[in-house]
Parts: C-alpha cells; sequence; structure tokens
C-alpha cells in the first residue's frame, strides 16, 4: 500500500479508467476529511475550526494546497516519464517566502492554458480562500498570472 500524495501538478497524469479514478477521488476524499478532522480537533482559538489552516499545513503548505485544490476538483497539470507537461491544470510549488506557496496554471504546448490562466487562477483562489487560505493573483515573468498563497491572517476575512 503506497502512501497518498495529493497531486501538485508536477507528477503523473490523474488516473483515467473509471474504476483507478474513483478510487483516487475516494483517497482525496478521505484525506481531506481527516484534514478538516486535524482543523476541528486542533484550531480552538474560536469560529470555525475548519477556516483555518492546521499547524502541519502551515509547515506543509504546497502538500495542503494541493490537497485543497484536488479535493475542490481543480485538475492538476502533468508531467510525462520525460518531464514533459501533459496536461492542463494546476501546478503548486514552494513560495520564496516560508510558509508560502505559488499556483501556476500550466499546459503543454499549444494547450491555450496562458488564456485560460487567470479565470482558472480566480476559481483556484476562491477555493483556497473558503479554506482560510489568502491567494493573491500577480502576474509575473511574461506576462503569466500564478498566485501567491499563504494562511490568512487572524481577523482577515
Amino acid at each position: 500500500m503506497s502512501t497518498f500524495e495529493a497531486a501538485t501538478g508536477d507528477g503523473p497524469a490523474p488516473p483515467e479508467g473509471e474504476g483507478e479514478a474513483a478510487q483516487r477521488s475516494r483517497e482525496v476524499r478521505s484525506a481531506f476529511e481527516g484534514l478538516l478532522q486535524i482543523r476541528r480537533l486542533t484550531n480552538r482559538q474560536g469560529g470555525d475550526p475548519a477556516a483555518s489552516p492546521a499547524a502541519w499545513e502551515l509547515r506543509q503548505p504546497v502538500r495542503a494546497v494541493a490537497l485543497a485544490l484536488e479535493a475542490a476538483r481543480q485538475p492538476p497539470s502533468a508531467l510525462d516519464g520525460t518531464g514533459a507537461r501533459t496536461a492542463t491544470g494546476y501546478r503548486v510549488r514552494a513560495g520564496e517566502r516560508p510558509g508560502t506557496a505559488v499556483v501556476e496554471w500550466l499546459g503543454p504546448p499549444g494547450s491555450g492554458a496562458a488564456h485560460q490562466e487567470e479565470s482558472a487562477l480566480t476559481a483556484c483562489a476562491a477555493a483556497l480562500d473558503r479554506l482560510g487560505w489568502d491567494a493573491l493573483l500577480y502576474r509575473g515573468p511574461r506576462r503569466r498570472h500564478f498566485l501567491e498563497v499563504e494562511p490568512a491572517r487572524p481577523g482577515e476575512p
């Protein structure tokens, strides 16, 4: 039995077979329910404990953000064995500052990912916002959009 890893967008394509896809969906749902349970047990500051990242998420923002996006049914990008991008979707990587992550919208050459990125990243930001993450949309090199993600500060909406 292997350990569950949320899709960061730098791994293999999600399973396409009906049975494999259903199995992956169950694994994601179980991992996400576990994350929410950890939040309920550890976040005791008042308010909705499920609406703030738990301590382990703050230490591993790439894994936490990837799980949140996969649970929200956002599609991950993917790479083949040679490192070539094979699917259009989100990619989560570590941010420049500790405790942050960056979400990009990537796809294979000619996929149109650059034209989809602003609306797709806006949807990703909305999913993260509901879970206590601040996701700010920026434009970077080559005018490509990306999200910088960090935990919301207490008292912020």
